[in-house]
């Protein structure tokens, strides 16, 4: 659900860069005052889970689409949703700027649709249906109910954010139709997912799944503190999450769907002869993209006009299933450490700026 430069307006974009930057100054001014600096290692690697898990696109059988995880939902589960936020938006800037997934213009509406629904709204409904130290069986359809409710609100923020844009002519009622249908089982498979990670880590560490059931900022930072007290307590959860990223970004990533994801198969559906051609409306900023990303596609560089078409799509010109690519494991392995290191570094900042505002003395 990675938009493109290419089917938003320079205001529409420009509009939810401001609204998301916005929300994630909220998001860190929050995340300062009440957390702890003892969880920077799990914010750090859920990051790189997250960017890994997002590479590994799945068939959504009848359609001939495919999709994959968008995380956010897990994030606040186990971190609180101001974390959350913070780390997605992180996932979302490294796949940006170094792989050409989403365009520079779109990143505020990627961080947007990507982001606050889940992280906000999403919780919200997650800890309605869950409840406060909730049975096991519960975290199944609150998991379930709040990824749909997020993702199918993100695949309309697409079709409502393209169609203000008017740089694509499309039909809004059977682009939403295609857009909502199509994420629908993508929402079922990653509200399953989500679920049956969730059970593992409370299974294992039951602190840290509470900040997704306690909406009171105090106790969801005391079961961080009561979870991290002792540095090593952390550890199970902490080397799961990397072996699971490891995996996934090298071994996993090979077997993922060549199929168009939800956003490209219902723009291909819905798109008329009067559609706006595939290019962003600032030339410029697509040319910039391009000499930053370090392996476009997820992959090697390429010669020069073998790569993809538009900025911020990803090009599917390799058909082969498995696809076993020494690029891709690569890529797997470089954007999740990016990711977890640019996670760690906002996430530490905030924290040693917090502790230097508690040490300056009052006038």
């Amino acid at each position: 659900m990675h938009m493109a430069d290419a089917l938003l307006s320079p205001t529409v974009g420009g509009a939810f860069l401001g609204v998301s930057g916005g929300l994630i100054a909220f998001s860190a001014r929050r995340l300062g005052r009440e957390a702890d600096e003892r969880r920077v290692p799990l914010m750090g690697v859920l990051g790189a889970f997250v960017f890994a898990a997002q590479m590994i696109n799945f068939a959504i059988p009848g359609t001939g689409s495919s999709g994959h995880l968008g995380g956010g939902m897990l994030l606040a589960i186990l971190v609180g949703p101001y974390a959350a936020f913070l780390v997605i938006a992180s996932v979302l800037v490294i796949q940006c700027l170094f792989f050409l997934d989403g365009g520079i213009l779109a990143l505020g509406t990627n961080i947007f649709n990507l982001g606050v629904w889940p992280c906000f709204l999403g919780l919200l409904i997650y800890r309605a249906i869950a409840g406060r130290r909730s049975a096991s069986w519960r975290l199944w359809p609150a998991s379930i109910v709040a990824v749909v409710a997020s993702l199918e609100l993100g695949a309309l923020g697409v079709v409502v954010q393209t169609l203000l844009s008017h740089r694509v002519s499309l039909p809004f009622g059977r682009f939403a139709a295609l857009m909502m249908g199509v994420h629908l089982p993508i929402a079922v498979v990653e509200g399953v997912i989500t679920a049956a990670v969730v059970q593992y880590v409370r299974a294992i560490r039951p602190a840290v799944v509470a900040m997704g059931e306690r909406p009171e900022p105090e106790s969801a930072a005391a079961a961080v503190v009561a979870c991290a007290g002792h540095r090593e307590t952390l550890a199970p959860v902490v080397v799961s999450f990397l072996a699971m990223t490891i995996l996934a970004g090298c071994v996993v990533a090979w077997f993922a769907s060549p199929r168009p994801d939800g956003l490209e198969w219902s723009l291909g559906r819905a798109r008329t002869a009067a559609s706006a051609p595939d290019s962003s409306p600032l030339p410029r900023l697509g040319r910039f993209q391009k000499k930053m990303a370090l392996m476009p596609d997820y992959d090697f560089r390429r010669a020069p006009g073998s790569g993809p078409d538009a900025v911020g799509a990803v090009s599917t010109t390799e058909s082969r299933w498995p696809n076993a690519r020494l690029g891709t494991s690569v890529a797997g392995l470089l954007g999740a450490g990016l990711t977890f290191v640019l996670v760690c570094l906002v996430a530490a900042a905030l924290y040693w700026f917090r502790s230097r505002q508690r040490n300056v003395p009052s006038a």
